[in-house]
């Protein structure tokens, strides 16, 4: 199972509710994420005009291409969700620190899914403090 976790967000944010939306993609750029070649790491999710966009995230050209050209590592994507959803997704971003980021991208029923947050920034005392958290965590666990 295709599982393509951002686990920088994890350490950079506080997520407090997660979504899951399809996302809308060209069929090498499906190949290329069966093979594990997609990055979340620095991506986002913006709203345009009521639609979700995923921006930044990179998907490599998949190798044996069939037809489709060459299509932008970076481009961005369409994020299918309910408007509900958005409206919620919208009206918590307008507050101020919160953002909206992917956790992870996995495929459910063939399709291509893309789990995103509601999250605010963490301080860097924050992030020292989750860091101790980790360890403690650890160190019991061998014990």
């Amino acid at each position: 199972m295709i599982n393509i976790q951002n686990k920088k967000a994890y350490y950079d944010y506080f997520i407090h509710d997660k979504f899951e939306v399809g996302i809308e993609l060209i069929g090498c750029e499906v190949k290329s994420i069966r093979q594990g070649k997609m990055n979340l790491r620095d991506s986002y999710v913006s709203i345009d005009n009521g639609e979700l966009f995923l921006k930044q995230a990179h998907i490599s050209p998949y190798e044996n291409k069939d037809g489709f050209g060459d299509v932008d590592a970076y481009r961005k994507r369409k994020l299918l969700a309910h408007k509900s959803e958005i409206a919620k997704l919208k009206k918590s971003t307008e507050q101020k620190g919160f953002s909206i980021v992917p956790l992870k991208a996995y495929f459910k029923n063939g399709k291509v899914k893309l789990e995103i947050a509601i999250a605010s920034g963490k301080k860097n005392y924050d992030k020292r403090q989750s860091i101790k958290e980790n360890e403690a965590k650890r160190k019991m666990s061998e014990v």
